[in-house]
């Protein structure tokens, strides 16, 4: 199967993308494929767009060449097709001040592309979210729990929950990360407890469940995942703390695919230990760490939310 299908729910169904507008394409030389494909949808759908290829940045949120940031403040969409992220470079920022739409795919691959997370419909993840957004805003605690083992308790109460990543960017001035489709919330710090056994991935994908102990909102004790283990132990103690939990919401997002697409999967719940600062939280210690299981059930304040991985709507 080929990448246009994605491409054009992006262009299409993401964007609203009309014919007058100026769309810049920006893709590192690693993802060209999808750039050349994002580029033709814009076309097909009556754009004049422009394609730009880049070398890869070295780390997360480093700034574009500096020329590239005047094309982008003067564009009225941007798609960044990266492999690392350039969702908080100022070049970013600078260009939705001025009005562009930026709809920013750190880690895209060809298969995301063809047939995973981005062929999905971002209208009907959109209305899906308003339905749970009723269900869990002013929410005091959660119960998680999970066939293979997980039973944690956490505390919610004055925490909001995000419900804007629906994948849709069309006002100006919006920016969206793709893929996209994940309702989540920063728990109160040192107050969840229980046991947490992760099935799918913990920082890379996992041959045999880990067991994650967690007491005062603390990872205590970890079975397993020895390459999770030393990533937030580069945290120190911070680098252990739950610092968000979410829930995937689309239906084409694959578990088994990279962590961006994972974390989305509709039927998975995800969790990040460390820095939470870019979610809203209060940890800020440079490390964070994601962790994703299969087929939950979500207690909200008493009331089932989800299933073994089904929504309870």
């Amino acid at each position: 199967m080929g990448l246009e299908e994605g491409a054009r729910q992006i262009v299409r169904n993401c964007l609203n993308l009309q014919g007058h507008e100026k769309v810049l394409v920006v893709a590192d030389t690693t993802r060209d494929a999808v750039g050349v494909a994002l580029f033709e949808a814009a076309s097909e759908a009556g754009g004049d767009p422009v394609l730009v290829m880049i070398k890869p940045r070295l780390r997360p949120h480093a700034e574009p060449p500096w020329h590239l940031g005047r094309m982008m403040e003067e564009s009225d969409v941007i798609l960044l097709a990266t492999e690392k992220s350039m969702t908080h470079s100022r070049a970013r920022r600078a260009a939705n001040r001025a009005g562009a739409r930026v709809v920013s795919l750190p880690g895209v691959t060809d298969e995301m592309l063809a047939e995973g997370a981005l062929t999905a419909d971002y209208l009907e993840i959109q209305q899906l979210m308003r339905k749970l957004e009723r269900r869990v805003q002013g929410s005091r605690g959660l119960r998680v729990t999970s066939p293979a083992g997980t039973d944690l308790a956490l505390e919610v109460r004055g925490r909001a929950w995000n419900t804007e990543d629906t994948g849709t960017c069309r006002r100006a001035g919006d920016m969206t990360t793709l893929p996209a489709g994940e309702l989540f919330v920063v728990p109160v710090e040192a107050r969840t407890e229980g046991r947490l056994v992760i099935d799918v991935s913990f920082h890379e994908p996992l041959g045999t469940p880990a067991t994650v102990q967690v007491k005062d909102g603390v990872a205590s004790k970890i079975q397993g995942a020895h390459g999770a283990v030393l990533e937030m132990n580069k945290g120190g103690k911070d680098g252990r703390i739950l610092g968000k939990f979410g829930l995937g919401l689309n239906p084409k997002a694959r578990a088994s695919g990279p962590p961006m697409e994972a974390e989305k999967s509709l039927g998975t719940a995800n969790f990040a230990f460390g820095d939470n600062t870019i979610y809203g939280g209060r940890i800020s210690c440079g490390v964070r760490v994601s962790a994703v299981i299969r087929e939950p059930s979500v207690e909200v304040d008493g009331q089932v939310l989800v299933e073994r991985g089904r929504l309870a709507l």
